[in-house]
C-alpha cells in the first residue's frame, strides 16, 4: 500500500488519495452550484489542459499522509458522495445544462469521472503495476 512505483512513482495510498482530492472537488463543484455559484473548474491554479500539475500537487499534498489517515478519508469520502449521488434527481444527473457550473455536460459525468470511472482507472493502473512489481522480483530471484 505504501511503496512507491506501483502508478508511476505513485503507491497505493498516493492513488487512494488521488481519488479522495478529486470526490472532494466534485462535492465542492456541487455545493458551490446549489448556491448559484459557479466553481472555477478543475481548480483556481489549473484549467482542464493542466490536469497533470493538479495532479502532482495533489500528490505532494498527500504524499506524507499515513495511510490509515488516507484509508479513512478514502473510505468517508467514497460513502459521501454515494450518499450525495442518491439524494440528485435523474433529471438533475442525467439532463446537461441542469446546472450552470456544468454547462453543456452533465452533472452525471462529473461524479462518474469521480466515480466509477476513476476507480476503474486506479483498479486497472494498480493491477498493472503489482503485476509489473511482481515480475520484476521473479526475474531477481
Amino acid at each position: 500500500m505504501i511503496d512507491s512505483g506501483t502508478v508511476g512513482d505513485w503507491s497505493v495510498k498516493d492513488v487512494l488519495a488521488h481519488l479522495t482530492a478529486w470526490q472532494q472537488m466534485t462535492l465542492k463543484w456541487y455545493r458551490l452550484g446549489l448556491e448559484g455559484k459557479t466553481p472555477v473548474t478543475p481548480s483556481t491554479k489549473h484549467t482542464w489542459r493542466e490536469i497533470p500539475a493538479l495532479n502532482q500537487e495533489i500528490y505532494e499534498i498527500h504524499h506524507q499522509q499515513p495511510l490509515d489517515d488516507v484509508k479513512i478519508a478514502f473510505e468517508m469520502s467514497h460513502r459521501e458522495i454515494l450518499n450525495v449521488m442518491e439524494t440528485i434527481s435523474s433529471d438533475n444527473f442525467f439532463m446537461p445544462k441542469v446546472y450552470k457550473w456544468t454547462k453543456s455536460t452533465t452533472l452525471g459525468s462529473y461524479f462518474t469521472s469521480a466515480t466509477s470511472s476513476h476507480y476503474n482507472w486506479a483498479l486497472k493502473e494498480i493491477r498493472r503495476g503489482l503485476k509489473w512489481k511482481h515480475n520484476q522480483n521473479k526475474q531477481i530471484e
